[in-house]
């Protein structure tokens, strides 16, 4: 039930904001979340932004955060890399964020054609090229490499609609590939297991919200845990009726999500 939550793990893009427009109800459900003792962490499969370049964003907004808030795709990727990738040569397909955030982590990539890359991996990249898509091909056509990807999302939503997502662009490679690679962000569970076990709260009081279903509510059923679908982003109403990923709850935006939570 509703009133059981505690964790609250959110998408942003199409679910609490679009671009830099903060949706209406959001800055009270925050409040909320924080007057019963539960957490917001934001679950973004967005990769085109550090953990920090969030925080900075959401302090625009006047919404005080820090790194325990947010478990991005980027996020999830160093983790996933770091725990199997640690000592390989990573070449990577994204932002100069994405970039130096998986510098930062210790890890050991390049943006270049080099003789002893292991693994590929591919971002939400907003700065992609025909020549990076090129290189990529290239790699993944001439080495043996694990090819990893940070999220299958086919389009990111824009005030204006929307834009290609990560799952386009590795879309656009498989045509020339004919190789698909392994998503490390959502719907993969370990994002919502991640922040289980940083906050301690249990699989009744944890519910993901989003705007599509193919990620965020598939990421939710995958965790074992409640799901909300909100109808301001990617996912329609209509559409629930032939998924395979039926949220348990609907809401037309998160005030009306708000409003159920505190009734």
């Amino acid at each position: 039930m509703l009133n059981k939550k505690k964790l609250f793990l959110f998408d942003i893009d199409g679910t609490i904001a679009v671009d830099n427009t903060i949706y209406d109800g959001t800055f009270e459900l925050i409040e909320h979340i924080n007057s019963i003792g539960g957490k917001a962490v934001y679950i973004t499969n967005n990769s085109t932004k550090s953990r920090q370049d969030y925080i900075e964003k959401f302090k625009k907004w006047n919404i005080e955060t820090d790194e325990s808030n947010f478990i991005t795709a980027s996020f999830a990727a160093c983790k996933y890399l770091k725990e199997n990738h640690m000592e390989d040569k990573i070449f990577v397909c994204g932002t100069k964020s994405f970039v130096k955030e998986l510098r930062d982590y210790g890890l050991n990539v390049t943006e270049e054609n080099e003789d002893d890359i292991k693994c590929v991996i591919v971002g939400f990249d907003n700065e992609f090229t025909y020549q990076k898509g090129a290189l990529t091909c290239e790699i993944l056509l001439t080495k043996d490499v694990t090819y990893l990807a940070t999220n299958p999302d086919l389009c990111c939503p824009t005030a204006f609609g929307s834009i290609p997502d990560c799952g386009a662009i590795c879309n656009l490679l498989e045509c020339a590939v004919k190789k698909q690679p392994y998503y490390v962000g959502k719907p993969n569970r370990e994002i919502v297991d991640i922040c289980r076990e940083m906050t301690g709260f249990s699989i009744d009081e944890t519910i993901v919200v989003g705007d599509r279903l193919y990620t965020d509510i598939a990421c939710g059923i995958n965790a074992g845990v409640e799901t909300a679908v909100v109808f301001t982003g990617e996912a329609k109403k209509e559409d629930l009726k032939d998924t395979e990923f039926k949220p348990t709850y609907e809401f037309e935006n998160i005030r009306e999500f708000l409003n159920a939570v505190k009734s």
